[in-house]
């Protein structure tokens, strides 16, 4: 181990802890968090002095000019989902009770029919916006509209498995039996080439924010469920999708249906399967970041996640207790549909937001949101070891400046009316003719930092995956809380670390996982096409 030194004067002046790992992460002085998240990952394996792999500095085109694969389509019959989810969605009043749909309208509707609700309020196209290059929007945040993240369910009665085509409003595939498992899976090939290795980190990312959207549906909906997270032969069940290009995609979450007994429909679990194929060879010499983020991946495994005694951990509430009401969401149908992360005019990039008093209730709401654990002991372990810091200006009752949140309250850890603004000055698309950037006016912008080596000493090489996964589920909760607010919630990564590091108080053995601006938006008079059904 390398021994600790004492902090340079900058950090001590910004009150940053004294270092406990090590002295430097390589890179240069400021680096962004992307180039730098292989160094955290060897040192939270060990590595005392990681050295930059060669393929970190390789010119890539720029992302704007990546063509993702076509999305998977489905075989054989398509089975359209319920419609009118809207007006369910609609007739159940926000905050409410959990399960509320069991008790309004629709709540003798077949459980088959309430699953399909549930994966519209999860999946189902919002709206269309004309002058945003980045369209359809979700109810859940992804980066650049890719979506990424895909759905599958099982045809039951050991039918192959229907793939989730949100767009189409349907379930393609043959169906015999009522379903009994639904499986998410990410394919690193639809995220540009120019992110290199933190594809892997924006896929694990996003299968947090799915996982705590479906739970929500099936809450909403009243449909029990279970997480089976991937265990040992997880990866035998990817050309069990009927996926091509299997390998570029990530070790599934099986969620199983019903709150008990073993599940039996759509080959879930596959004994037998040896040891995970790594990625093709072509990989190493033609994309060796991809490589590297697969054959990361294929490690993310836990080991008891398949074992006999290992039982999937029931889907709890994603809804914290306590909520008030909202002035601008009365019920969760207009609560999906506020949802968004921040808008421009005129097809700019970027977010526009302005400097306005934000109540107290603002600060409140986003506390408890993100206090709520992901299911399960592993991805709650790895919650747990989340640190939660916010930068806070114009809320009413709080002083500007750095705060922690923890159990569900805001607590001030550095007055600091200049925090924001030196934040913005750290990003990496400042203000520009063709992009906004409204991050020093930005009432809350939450961070979700880890330290890397304890992460590694508690969960394993499996704590990497799940860390980000509790971040998604964390952050997904944020952006609700906002819509709920009435403003924009835009997770970001384009922070220069080590400065963001600085402002916050973090101590330099700290990765910043996630963050996300939270602001005011400003009305940009654009058409809002409304796609739901």
């Amino acid at each position: 181990m390398t021994a600790p030194t004492a902090p340079r004067a900058a950090d001590a002046d910004a009150g940053v802890p004294p270092r406990r790992g090590p002295v430097d992460l390589p890179g240069p002085e400021g680096d962004n968090s992307i180039a730098r998240e292989p160094l955290w990952y060897a040192y939270g394996a060990g590595d005392d002095a990681p050295e930059v792999p060669p393929w970190t500095w390789v010119p890539q085109p720029p992302p704007d000019t990546h063509v993702p694969p076509p999305p998977p389509r489905g075989g054989g019959p398509r089975e359209t989902l319920p419609l009118g989810t809207h007006d369910r969605l609609a007739a159940l009043p926000y905050p409410g009770p959990p399960s509320g749909a069991a008790r309004g309208p629709g709540a003798a509707e077949p459980v088959g029919d309430r699953l399909g609700r549930a994966l519209v309020t999860a999946f189902g196209p919002q709206r269309r916006e004309p002058e945003n290059p980045y369209n359809d929007h979700r109810p859940y945040a992804s980066p650049r509209c890719l979506f990424p993240v895909h759905a599958f369910v099982d045809g039951g009665a050991g039918m192959p498995w229907r793939l989730l085509e949100p767009d189409r409003h349907a379930l393609t595939g043959t169906r015999e039996a009522p379903a009994e498992n639904i499986v998410l899976t990410g394919r690193y090939t639809s995220v540009p080439p120019a992110y290199q290795w933190f594809r892997g980190s924006l896929i694990a990312i996003e299968l947090g924010f799915v996982l705590r959207a479906l739970s929500l549906g099936l809450e909403l909906f009243d449909v029990p469920a279970r997480l089976r997270l991937p265990g040992p032969d997880a990866h035998a069940l990817l050309p069990a999708l009927g996926l091509d290009d299997a390998w570029a995609w990530s070790l599934p979450f099986v969620v199983e249906l019903g709150d008990g007994g073993a599940p039996t429909g759509g080959g879930a679990h596959i004994d037998g399967a040896g040891p995970a194929p790594g990625p093709p060879a072509h990989l190493a010499r033609t994309d060796p970041a991809l490589d590297a983020l697969i054959r990361v991946n294929r490690e993310q495994t836990y080991d008891s996640a398949d074992s006999a005694d290992s039982a999937p951990a029931p889907l709890t509430t994603a809804v914290p207790a306590g909520l008030g009401p909202s002035a601008t969401a009365p019920d969760w149908a207009e609560l999906l549909w506020r949802r968004h992360s921040g808008r421009m005019p005129r097809a700019l990039h970027g977010m526009s937001g302005r400097r306005a008093p934000v109540p107290a209730e603002a600060l409140d709401s986003a506390a408890r949101w993100l206090s709520v654990p992901p299911p399960g002991p592993e991805l709650a372990q790895a919650f747990d070891l989340l640190t939660t810091t916010a930068v806070v200006q114009g809320v009413d009752g709080q002083t500007d400046g750095v705060h922690r949140l923890r159990d569900g309250a805001a607590h001030l850890l550095r007055a600091d009316p200049t925090a924001a603004e030196r934040l913005e000055e750290r990003y990496g698309y400042g203000v520009s003719p063709v992009n906004g950037c409204g991050i020093r006016d930005a009432p809350l912008t939450v961070f979700l930092s880890v330290r890397t080596r304890e992460l590694f000493e508690r969960l394993g090489t499996a704590g990497w995956g799940a860390v980000q996964h509790a971040a998604g589920w964390a952050a997904h909760g944020l952006c609700l809380s906002a819509a709920a607010s009435g403003h924009f919630a835009r997770p970001v990564r384009a922070f220069q670390e080590i400065p963001t590091q600085r402002v916050l108080g973090l101590a330099p053995d700290e990765m910043i996982v996630l963050s996300v601006v939270v602001g005011v938006p400003q009305d940009t008079g654009g058409a809002l096409l409304d796609l739901r059904l």
